[in-house]
């Protein structure tokens, strides 16, 4: 079964050509919690996250909670291996999945249908199992003629559409989401929340950021709450919630 184990894990970022006494530094320590620090050459070092330890199961469906600069992309980022850590050690068991940007391989000269070929590979499908989902993908997308012209003809919320229906063609063990609500109209949100349901039951774990209470409840069964790179909270969500409104 899937898991993800952390245990002291922290992301440093080294930032180059800023002047450490400058107005640069002081706006980089408020939008990064404070964690801004100097190596042994005098570079500044920006840790976005600060000997995180933290264990996810099989079953987890996991919020983020936290404001801007608090670390949660950047752990969403590790755990999908796009960051590697610069001290800890991090496990995971399990496929994983991650709906980070849904943009990501949508090429503008192609079709439409040529895009749902090219990045279902890149989600790691095989033809065969494109072939098999291309009808109920290009039927989520709603764009019915538009899918056989270029993509760069669309308007920004019919791609929007078409990059969803493609990221949700997949199969998770492990998915990681990234605030991939708030666009498109009212009858798409209303599929898209539909089909999100059904990608969260088929997935062994699930670690969501977003900035809405009401799709944390949803369909959340735990909360992480991150400060400054570090774990404020982990666990209930009703409990996570009130902490971070407290604030």
């Amino acid at each position: 079964m899937s898991q993800i184990d952390l245990h002291e894990v922290s992301v440093e970022f080294p930032i180059y050509n800023i002047n450490a006494r400058s107005f640069k530094k002081r706006f980089l320590r408020l939008a990064t919690g404070g964690n801004v620090s100097k190596d042994a050459n005098q570079h500044i070092i920006v840790r976005s996250l600060n000997e995180i330890s933290l264990s996810i199961q099989h079953g987890d469906r996991v919020g983020l909670i936290g404001h801007n600069g608090a670390g949660k992309s950047t752990l969403l980022r590790l755990l999908a291996r796009i960051y590697e850590p610069t001290q800890g050690q991090i496990k995971i068991n399990g496929r994983v999945s991650p709906m980070l940007d849904l943009m990501h391989g949508i090429e503008a000269e192609c079709t439409g249908y040529e895009n749902i070929t090219m990045r279902g590979i890149i989600l790691g499908l095989t033809p065969t199992q494109i072939k098999t989902q291309i009808n109920e993908i290009a039927e989520l997308t709603g764009l019915g003629d538009y899918l056989g012209m270029p993509v760069r003809t669309y308007s920004s919320g019919m791609m929007v559409r078409l990059a969803f229906a493609i990221s949700t063609s997949i199969q998770p063990e492990i998915l990681l989401i990234d605030e991939i609500f708030g666009a498109g109209d009212a009858d798409f949100m209303d599929k898209a929340r539909n089909r999100m349901a059904s990608l969260l039951n088929q997935s062994s774990i699930v670690v969501i950021a977003t900035h809405s209470d009401d799709l944390i409840r949803e369909f959340c069964n735990k909360a992480l709450l991150l400060e400054g790179g570090c774990i404020k909270y982990f666990g209930a969500v009703d409990k996570a919630l009130e902490m971070y409104h407290k604030k």
